[in-house]
């Protein structure tokens, strides 16, 4: 499914603010991507499709969290898109997390000139001492590798909802032979059948 901005403004109820942001959101990332892979070219032409409705999706999963930590943010989707629909409700932050410098100073550049409630961490994600409401990633590992990175945050009572792709079944259940947890597979709202929001809570490591 691919959509204009007036398309996804109807189907999301966006404000005329919130897509100037998104907007703006679109021009910075496609000015990066020349100079460093963020996301795959080909994906920017459908770019309400495939980064915004793919991220705002996620509040409909969490839509009173108002923390959220995103691990290897470097392309800002989907935390530079929750930080945007954040903003502006009391207590919102978002963190974007990343161990590239340069990643990082995209989001920078995006967060300021956007005043978003975020703040850009430029670290390995696993290492940070922060509580949030909801851990997300998209597009960082596999999913028993991304449970380790994820496990310091939901111990301190996060959860879960990573974007994942067709192959989010197998990847849980190889993800079942080092961890426990409890997991629900939700259909994402792009329409081509393939990709899933992955809700995970109760995170332990199998003994």
């Amino acid at each position: 499914m691919s959509l204009t901005a007036a398309q996804f403004q109807a189907l999301s109820g966006a404000t005329d603010a919130q897509i100037a942001d998104l907007e703006r959101f679109r021009v910075l990332l496609t000015e990066a991507n020349q100079v460093m892979n963020l996301v795959g070219p080909s994906t920017l032409p459908d770019y309400w499709s495939r980064h915004v409705l793919d991220s705002w999706q996620l509040i409909d999963h969490a839509p009173d969290a108002l923390t959220w930590a995103d691990l290897g943010a470097g392309a800002g989707v989907p935390g530079v898109v929750l930080a945007i629909f954040l903003k502006g409700r009391p207590g919102a932050h978002v963190h974007l997390i990343d161990s590239l410098g340069k990643r990082c100073r995209f989001l920078e550049q995006v967060k300021t000139e956007l005043d978003l409630p975020a703040t850009v961490i430029n670290g390995r994600a696993e290492e940070q001492a922060i509580t949030v409401d909801v851990v997300t990633a998209r597009a960082v590992a596999p999913m028993d590798k991304l449970l380790g990175y994820a496990q310091p945050y939901m111990d301190r009572g996060a959860q879960g909802l990573f974007l994942k792709g067709e192959k989010a079944p197998d990847e849980l259940k190889s993800a079942r032979l080092s961890w426990h947890f409890k997991a629900q597979l939700h259909p994402s709202r792009l329409t081509d059948g393939r990709g899933h929001v992955v809700q995970v809570r109760g995170l332990r490591r199998a003994r």
